[in-house]
């Protein structure tokens, strides 16, 4: 049964991830050690214990996802002598999940992954002033609706144009959308109107994978020409071309344009399920990547890892 593995994004993020882990594995702890001394700070501690509001912020919600997901790849590897290049057949992450699926492939190694994260992180919150942009998810709507829907917001009751564009694409009726907050107020109001199910705008800092985001996406351009990045293990499922990669250069490129860029995760679904996979597995904190596999995939085989239990349920399994 062809495997893949997946890697959640922001949003995944809650008080205690990490730490089962830490307290059963040595490889675990040794992931935590090398992001908190990278990032000279104790983020292990604030995985573990909170607050959740300062867990939440950009900046720490993307090294801390990474780290989770990579701390269940070493048990994995360590413990579980489970070996990736043989056993699975390709790697995708949502958003961030992208940097943990390239890092678990060998591609970055966990110092350089957390570096380009926080960077990441405060390159897309310092792009936009805070309360100028906003984030609202469709739900009931199809990709073709949700864009329809921004191309008429995008104007405003002056005739003024406005950034509102779709950010992810997670399949099963869920859109999400991204812009200037007049024009995502507008485009709610538009769906509600069209009668989609549900329209509500996200408790996001900032408005992600939209035009906006230019600016992080030329820090991330400078950073990513400077960070060393080896050719993955497997194949990794990139987000704005839902194609598989493994030329560095080319994955430097699609990682600078999905800053700005949709997640195209419905299509990079399809694209794995087309390349013959049949088995999906969430490696991380939580399980939103699963609950959506469940809609889009529902006759493949999708479970998480994200603890101890849950680990030694996967190693039983290959």
């Amino acid at each position: 049964m062809p495997i893949a593995f997946v890697f959640p994004g922001q949003g995944s993020q809650a008080v205690g991830m990490g730490r089962e882990l830490a307290e059963a594995f040595a490889p675990a702890r040794e992931v935590f050690e090398a992001v908190d001394e990278t990032l000279k700070q104790n983020l292990s501690r604030l995985m573990f214990e909170g607050p959740s509001e300062e867990l939440t912020l950009t900046a720490n919600a993307q090294p801390a996802l990474m780290a989770v997901s990579l701390a269940v790849m070493r048990v994995l590897e360590h413990e579980g002598g489970f070996d990736l290049k043989s056993r699975v057949t390709l790697v995708a992450g949502h958003s961030l999940g992208e940097y943990s699926a390239l890092s678990a492939a060998q591609s970055f190694d966990v110092a350089t992954a957390a570096r380009l994260l926080r960077l990441r992180g405060e390159a897309m919150q310092k792009a936009v002033p805070a309360g100028t942009g906003a984030m609202a998810a469709l739900l009931g709507a199809e990709m073709e609706q949700a864009r329809a829907i921004c191309e008429k917001a995008a104007h405003g009751p002056e005739g003024e144009a406005e950034v509102v564009e779709a950010a992810n694409d997670n399949g099963g009726g869920q859109v999400v959308i991204s812009g200037h907050r007049p024009a995502v107020e507008r485009a709610v109001a538009l769906a509600k109107e069209q009668g989609i199910k549900r329209a509500m705008l996200l408790p996001v800092s900032a408005p992600f994978h939209c035009a906006l985001m230019a600016p992080a996406a030329d820090a991330m351009a400078q950073a990513l020409a400077e960070a060393e990045l080896r050719p993955p293990l497997v194949p990794v499922v990139a987000n704005v071309s839902a194609a598989k990669a493994t030329d560095p250069s080319e994955i430097r490129e699609l990682l600078v344009r999905q800053v700005t860029g949709t997640v195209r995760w419905r299509e990079c679904i399809g694209t794995m399920l087309e390349l013959g996979c049949d088995r999906f597995v969430e490696i991380g904190s939580g399980k939103v990547l699963t609950g959506l596999m469940k809609r889009l995939a529902p006759d493949a085989a999708a479970s998480s890892v994200g603890n101890p239990a849950d680990i030694e349920a996967f190693l039983k399994t290959v």
